[in-house]
């Protein structure tokens, strides 16, 4: 088993990463507070892995909560359904909410451990790869908006993330390859080597041969806790974390949420980044051929759907998290490896870029 810290000071947790974790008897009783355990899971994993967990829960009073499953459901609706169940099962401030599940699960089930009793203890088991390199770490949770994605949350940290390695044997080719994009991201905004052992090992990773899952999990999510360490509410560094967010946000709320996975339209996203960082000089062609082609290696998008229009991608960035005070800001390469958070571009430039994508 990996341990990695996420170092927060009195608010610090370990992500544990190995195999077979959810077998481990004992293994979350440090970061159980009280006796009552809430797992809020979806209707997939809760097939998979729901007993596994309970079976090694017999110490604690559990009950179990089981959403739908899929990002349409991400919603003010499903995190108050959560918050009737935990204050129907009288849960207090010493109950604890594992959620188990992929990313959805995560965010919205954090964030109702984040409201309920102004915040109960969390736990976080990603059964995703995209969980497990991204969203289980940092401390984001919310619900996505008619205007845009995880617009209404609440930055809340787990008492410890565990990624069970073996959960990703029942994963999808499709959410496995959506994984790999947030993965190769990391290459790209922090990590040229990394990106580069990607780009050597993709048939390795492809196959899911096990030492390598474990490389890629761990060096993701030790990237993610430096960044997370240096600025855990995305006043300045952590916003590098969005690569392509805002394209792809945008593209997830244009064609309704769940139509194409969050890596998917990230990986358009980062594309349509990477070649506005070429455009403003930073990085030459064959930096953006050996982006696309590794994106395209894992069978990702490397463009937005053409059903959108120049306007709607425009107007929808604009809802953005991060834009301020009506400026789009947007994260470019200075070069493979390096990522810099910029609103000082040419809005043609913008215009011409989104319109590249969208033939």
């Amino acid at each position: 088993m990996k341990k990695i810290v996420v170092n927060l000071g009195e608010r610090s947790y370990p992500i544990l990463i190995g195999e077979g974790l959810l077998d481990s008897k004992g293994l979350f009783d440090e970061f159980i507070k009280g006796k009552k355990v809430c797992i809020v899971t979806n209707s997939t994993i809760a097939e998979h892995y729901l007993d596994k967990l309970q079976s090694n829960l017999t110490d604690y009073q559990t009950s179990a909560f089981i959403i739908e499953d899929g990002e349409q459901f991400k919603t003010m609706r499903t995190y108050t359904q959560i918050l009737d169940f935990l204050l129907s099962w009288k849960v207090d401030r010493k109950s604890t909410v594992i959620a188990l599940g992929g990313g959805v699960v995560g965010d919205v089930a954090g964030f109702a451990a984040a409201s309920c009793l102004r915040g109960i203890n969390f736990i976080q088991i990603p059964t995703t790869l995209l969980a497990q390199v991204d969203s289980s770490v940092g401390g984001k949770t919310g619900v996505n908006h008619k205007m845009g994605k995880n617009l209404i949350g609440a930055f809340y940290q787990p008492s410890c993330v565990v990624a069970d390695l073996s959960t990703l044997d029942t994963l999808s080719s499709r959410e496995f390859s959506s994984g790999m994009a947030e993965v190769i991201k990391y290459g790209l905004i922090r990590d040229s080597d990394f990106f580069d052992w990607i780009e050597a090992n993709a048939v390795n990773i492809k196959a899911m041969h096990k030492p390598h899952l474990s490389h890629i999990v761990a060096r993701s999510c030790e990237i993610k806790a430096e960044i997370v360490s240096k600025d855990e509410k995305e006043y300045g560094l952590r916003a590098i974390l969005n690569l392509g967010h805002t394209f792809g946000h945008a593209i997830e709320a244009a064609l309704g949420y769940g139509q194409w996975l969050h890596g998917e339209a990230i990986s358009a996203g980062m594309i349509m980044a990477t070649s506005m960082s070429k455009a403003m000089g930073d990085i030459d062609d064959s930096t953006l051929v050996r982006v696309t082609k590794l994106f395209s290696e894992f069978n990702l998008p490397v463009g937005p759907p053409e059903s959108m229009s120049k306007q709607q991608m425009k107007g929808l960035m604009a809802y953005d998290k991060k834009t301020v005070d009506s400026s789009i800001r947007l994260i470019l390469l200075e070069q493979l490896g390096n990522a810099y958070v910029s609103n000082d571009y040419p809005d043609e430039l913008l215009d011409q870029i989104i319109t590249q994508a969208l033939k």
